[in-house]
């Protein structure tokens, strides 16, 4: 790949946190979605912004990853970005050492820190003591990277975010939490349908309806999955026990019975609507796998944008203008 300069604009989130998608604007968060498309063109075309060489991102996974460490480590070496790998057992965040003393030392090393973990207030506490960037890659409250890429991915496909709706069916989750602030953000309507009792924070609610009032999106909740996508643009799904609550997987099963993504349901979306799915996936329970396999492209385009908008996040916060 030739290298190149970058003729576009780069948010100006220089040396900030990214735990959830309200720490950034409506206006960078457009702005980081519309980066990420041209450098996904630029990839795909052979040209390299190694802008970030001889910078260093340290990638600590306390949960397992696929996408997440794929994503970002390949994203990385597009940029010119050295990624150093930690495993648990060599961090154990919080238990070999304070929080604090392991945000300190590894900003002293690294330029920038992602984190994928359980807790959201161990993810916040080293944010709090790092000198340099931290970046949420999963916490049992938000999933802001992934959702990056999801908003990158509705756009492509719909053509804009204002306006248009966005389906989700299934856990009031880390996933549906960060959904609802970032379609809030970028003016996204938003119907969630969720069982009794599995609905998503209260809080994070009244986070959401308050930046949807400023962006005149609508935000929905109901139990009704038919409810939730009839005219829908683009319909959404997780798995109903994800990493941090996978012994209620059964109890889950029961609860969510018929919150599946079917073509029935789709039957009752707008024309041309799409599946979206962060995976892994667990075909016959949230999602049917004839239907996975029918919108197979937009679900991989996502989990392929995860590296790109990752890219654009990592130069919004690592570039200094």
């Amino acid at each position: 790949m030739s290298p190149a300069t970058l003729s576009y604009a780069v948010p100006n989130l220089y040396g900030q946190s990214f735990l959830s998608m309200t720490d950034a604007t409506p206006d960078q968060v457009k702005a980081m979605l519309a980066l990420a498309i041209k450098l996904k063109a630029d990839k795909r075309s052979g040209t390299a912004h190694r802008l970030l060489a001889g910078k260093h991102i340290a990638l600590y996974f306390e949960l397992p990853s696929n996408r997440t460490r794929v994503s970002f480590e390949v994203g990385s070496a597009d940029l010119g970005l050295n990624t150093v790998h930690l495993r648990k057992e060599e961090i154990n965040l919080g238990v070999r050492e304070t929080i604090a003393d392991t945000a300190r030392t590894l900003s002293r090393y690294v330029d920038a820190i992602m984190i994928r973990a359980g807790s959201h207030h161990d993810v916040s506490e080293l944010a709090e003591h790092a000198t340099v960037p931290v970046i949420n890659g999963l916490t049992g409250l938000h999933h802001p990277c992934q959702v990056l890429a999801d908003l990158q991915t509705v756009l492509e496909r719909a053509g804009a975010l204002e306006g248009k709706t966005l389906a989700y069916i299934g856990d009031g989750n880390n996933m549906c939490h960060s959904l609802m602030l970032g379609s809030a953000l970028v003016g996204l309507n938003m119907r969630i349908a969720t069982p009794p009792d599995y609905e998503p924070q209260a809080d994070v609610v009244q986070e959401a309806e308050a930046l949807a009032q400023k962006s005149g999106a609508s935000l929905t909740l109901v139990h009704d999955k038919y409810e939730a996508v009839t005219g829908a643009d683009a319909v959404y799904t997780d798995v109903w026990a994800s990493m941090t609550n996978k012994h209620e997987a059964e109890e889950r099963r029961k609860a969510f019975a018929g919150f599946i993504v079917d073509q029935d349901l789709m039957a009752k979306a707008n024309p041309g609507a799409f599946v979206l799915h962060c995976l892994p996936a667990v075909r016959g329970e949230e999602i049917a796998h004839e239907t996975l396999e029918a919108h197979a492209d937009a679900i991989f385009s996502q989990a392929e944008n995860r590296m790109h908008a990752q890219k654009a996040l990592m130069l919004s916060l690592m570039l200094k203008q």
